[in-house]
């Protein structure tokens, strides 16, 4: 369907953006559900560029987008090694409510409908079925 493909720089989240623009316009996404998938996608980029790729500009990141079944995936993929996706910390408990990271995958988690973890944590899937209206 799309993809992109972004230096590792925040800079270029406007192309990611544009891109899930084009992609809600495409589907005729409601309101909500852009909102949501706007939040989820760039939660992921930017964990790519500053986690995965440790925002070295030479990195990639590349997004690419599939619709299937009335549903629509992002799937993120960057240059690093990959993270321990299995054991990462409970953004609420009360010894992290109070850290202005980690909370990254977590909101993806809760806007998306699916989120797998592949390559060892340095691609990432974001599933939402499609609503449409």
């Amino acid at each position: 369907m799309h993809s992109i493909e972004i230096r590792s720089d925040l800079k270029f989240m406007s192309e990611v953006e544009l891109l899930v623009d084009q992609v809600c316009e495409d589907l005729k996404l409601n309101e909500d559900h852009y909102g949501n998938i706007l939040i989820a996608v760039t939660e992921a980029v930017n964990n790519a560029i500053i986690h995965g790729n440790n925002s070295e500009e030479d990195r990639k990141v590349k997004i690419e987008v599939e619709e299937e079944n009335k549903a629509v995936t992002f799937t993120v993929y960057d240059e690093g090694n990959g993270f321990d996706f299995m054991n990462l910390p409970d953004p609420t408990a009360p010894e992290n409510i109070e850290k202005p990271d980690g909370r990254g995958i977590f909101l993806m988690k809760n806007l998306a409908d699916d989120v797998s973890f592949d390559l060892n944590g340095s691609k990432v899937s974001i599933t939402f079925a499609s609503k449409n209206g």
